[in-house]
């Protein structure tokens, strides 16, 4: 199923992990061996009951999620996680058993209460449901982002068929806020707290989950997901479709008045324009019944027949996130020749 922009939930399958170190990977970890329905669970020769999003064990059996030797560098994760309400966590000094609760888990329940068999989640199978929002904690508290970290904060803004971003009807795209359609390394340098060059190592690192596209002159880039689960099969976009929906963009904003660079200003007419554009191909394609020859938009606009088999992780209304300040155009060291696709 696609998830728009407007819902608060977004999919990440559990075969493919945050990469790398930061907090977000750990709370991943966590979050993917939690109880998935109430009732009696085993871990380690212990029966302890649970509740959805639970965990419950030992010290031990927490060092073998994580994935982290000592006990120290443990409690000091979980305390941090906790810090900033991703979880809430015991500790009992007597028997040594740790019990954590996911904070940010879908309420519904999947199923019925379940007193015997399987009630822990199955390592690398199924999807989590987070919220796109996960990551916002961390930017609002101005934390220097890890590797895991920045790579599930581009995983949960991404949007697939968007009526406002007509990139995202090519491929699932890389999208903050309303008008962040169009991205800049500046601008992920700011949130993550890194420099310019290293948000390219990290986009050329992951080059094979997150393909990066420049734009012509100072516009900026885009960002696709490769993986994001859009219940489709789905090919990355080629440069010729993207500028194709670029200078249409910039054809159907020609006579809007510019107040702003050209990054910031394009953002905008991407956004005022693309559900016009995007109709347009609807209506198009309903006409002659047959595929365009030179299409402006690969897929048309359909909405998820099976949403309401799944409305109770994917249904709620988009949130307001904090804006993304933009202060440079994106300007080296991205070379048409080192960048994929380009």
């Amino acid at each position: 199923m696609k998830c728009l922009m407007k819902y608060e939930w977004v999919k990440l399958p559990r075969t493919t992990p945050p990469m790398g170190k930061g907090l977000m990977g750990c709370w991943t970890k966590l979050a993917s061996r939690a109880a998935f329905r109430k009732g009696q669970a085993e871990y380690c020769g212990y029966t302890n009951h649970v509740n959805v999003g639970e965990w419950s064990g030992g010290i031990v059996g927490i060092k073998s999620i994580l994935g982290i030797k000592k006990r120290s560098d443990v409690l000091k994760t979980l305390d941090r996680l906790m810090e900033l309400g991703y979880i809430s966590y015991t500790l009992d000094e007597k028997t040594k058993k740790l019990t954590y609760k996911i904070c940010d888990w879908v309420v519904k329940c999947s199923g019925a209460e379940c007193m015997d068999g399987n009630v822990y989640t199955t390592q690398g199978y199924g999807f989590l449901c987070l919220p796109r929002n996960i990551t916002e904690r961390l930017a609002k508290e101005n934390y220097i982002f890890e590797e895991s970290d920045a790579w599930l904060d581009l995983w949960c803004h991404t949007v697939f068929e968007d009526p406002n971003n007509a990139f995202s009807f090519l491929a699932p795209t890389v999208q903050y806020e309303k008008y962040g359609a169009i991205l800049t390394l500046e601008t992920l340098g700011q949130r993550w707290g890194w420099e310019k060059t290293k948000v390219w190592r990290f986009l050329k690192k992951h080059g094979d989950v997150f393909a990066l596209y420049r734009l012509p002159g100072s516009y900026g880039c885009l960002i696709y997901n490769k993986l994001y689960p859009s219940n489709k099969e789905v090919s990355m976009p080629t440069d010729a479709e993207i500028v194709s929906i670029l200078d249409r963009i910039r054809i159907l904003g020609a006579n809007t008045h510019k107040n702003s660079n050209d990054h910031e200003h394009i953002n905008k007419l991407v956004s005022w324009y693309s559900r016009k554009l995007t109709q347009e191909s609807t209506e198009k394609a309903q006409e002659n019944r047959v595929a365009l020859s030179a299409p402006i938009i690969r897929a048309y606009i359909s909405h998820c027949e099976n949403c309401k088999n799944c409305e109770y992780d994917c249904q709620s209304i988009y949130k307001s996130y904090t804006a993304v300040i933009e202060a440079n155009n994106i300007r080296g060291p991205c070379f048409p020749s080192d960048i994929m696709n380009c």
